[in-house]
């Protein structure tokens, strides 16, 4: 034990010492809050000093009614054709033309926008939407319907979606709160498993030159050894990641506290009430219900049970990442192993989203859940909806196995790999590495 603490200390105090880890771990968190802040800025500063887009039209149905909160619309004085032909004369005339044919309302077709330049996307579907009300109102009209009747028919139903426990106790829950917690948590892992795994791998390749090594593999067991390295260089990832965390969290903060930028959540719910008074109520009740889901949502647990697999995930991976560095010189040789590791990753990502979080009590999504090398992303997904004790259990205890079997078997290539020079590496050779005695 005190062989893989020295191991594990001295991964830890190279890599924290470098340069190259200070200049990563401080300007990193502070370029990217500082471009999104930015980005931000500039993107409503420039909404709120632009001019509404201009839009000749031609209506030959008589039904159009300019809405001009989005765009500046000018009848056209003549014909279409007159308007199409200023369009094909590159003419300052006209810009962009919005012709309306005469048509059924029942089946409105033959709309087209002619322009020099291409509308946004989001303008087109401004634009289908005015038009697509004014054909309502007009149907209304024709139909004889009386709006605020149509308005008194609508119904609003909210389920109180309420989860009994073993003891009988009620607590309320909200599937899409769930969901969200359990995607972002199994996105965060997939993205620290293989971005801190593959720094373990390039690590293990620089190490190679080095003559430090050749005295530590002749004076320690290879399990120690891996084992200290996983765990010094997971040791050193995990620092620099909660760094990252603080610091993201607070200069983000900060920045879009100066610039005066909400967040994307805020400004939608204040547009909606905006444009939607009436819906206040509403919202204050929505706010109002996460929070109580919230309250009920076990974090203690959750967090808990996010740490040890978001650790027992980078371990399990870290030896498999660390065993091929110590069989190539370089990362191009090792893309051909890298592939076999990342398939079960990959594998676990797009199942996150396929079906473990639309239903997470199948048989594939428990059985991924339990399987040592998709459980540290499935079972993430699953958490937040609760998970039998024993499932819960089995899948941890088979976790902590894997991660010795990988750490175990990596060091038996490692001993090998580690002091090899240019020699053509292949499966074959891997395995040989591993059936070779001490």
């Amino acid at each position: 034990m005190n062989k893989i603490w020295l191991i594990m200390k001295r991964e830890f105090l190279t890599r924290v010492q470098k340069r190259s880890f200070l200049i990563a771990t401080i300007l990193i968190p502070l370029i990217f809050p500082l471009l999104m802040g930015l980005m931000m800025y500039f993107s409503v500063e420039q909404k709120r000093h632009a001019e509404k887009q201009e839009i000749q039209y031609v209506d030959e149905s008589g039904l159009f009614v300019p809405d001009t909160s989005v765009f500046r619309f000018k009848p056209f004085p003549g014909t279409f054709q007159q308007a199409r032909m200023l369009l094909d004369a590159d003419s300052n005339v006209v810009g962009t033309l919005l012709h309306i044919p005469k048509l059924d309302v029942m089946r409105p077709a033959g709309i087209t926008l002619y322009g020099k330049v291409n509308l946004s996307p989001s303008d087109i579907a401004s634009l289908e939407q005015m038009l697509e009300n004014r054909i309502r109102d007009v149907k209304m009209e024709q139909m004889k319907v009386n709006q605020k009747l149509l308005d008194e028919l609508k119904t609003d139903v909210s389920i109180e979606a309420i989860t009994v426990t073993e003891g009988g106790h009620e607590e309320a829950s909200d599937s899409s709160i769930l969901f969200g917690m359990g995607m972002a948590c199994g996105i965060l892992m997939y993205m620290f498993i293989f971005i801190y795994g593959a720094q373990i791998m390039q690590g293990v390749i620089e190490e190679k030159s080095s003559k430090v090594v050749e005295i530590i593999v002749s004076s320690v067991r290879p399990f120690q050894l891996m084992m200290g390295k996983i765990l010094g260089l997971a040791s050193v990832g995990l620092l620099q990641f909660l760094i990252w965390i603080v610091l993201i969290t607070v200069v983000s903060t900060t920045l879009l506290t100066y610039f005066g930028v909400s967040m994307p959540q805020q400004q939608m719910m204040e547009e909606v009430g905006r444009q939607y008074p009436e819906s206040a109520a509403a919202q204050d009740y929505a706010v109002a219900s996460f929070m109580k889901v919230w309250d009920q949502i076990p974090l203690t647990y959750v967090i808990f049970n996010f740490l040890f697999y978001f650790l027992g995930g980078y371990l399990l991976y870290g030896a498999l990442f660390a065993a091929v560095g110590a069989a190539v010189d370089s990362p191009a040789e090792a893309q051909q192993f890298m592939f076999p590791i990342t398939i079960p990753m990959l594998i676990a990502y797009l199942s996150l989203f396929a079906f473990v979080l639309e239903d997470h009590d199948s048989a594939i999504s428990v059985w991924l859940s339990i399987i040592p090398f998709t459980a540290p992303i499935t079972m993430i997904g699953r958490l937040g909806f609760g998970v039998p004790w024993w499932q819960l259990l089995l899948s941890q205890g088979l976790l902590i196995i894997g991660f010795i079997f990988t750490t175990w078997a990596a060091g038996r290539v490692y001993r090998i790999g580690i002091l090899m020079h240019g020699a053509k590496v292949n499966y074959r050779v891997l395995m040989k590495w591993f059936m070779m005695r001490n």
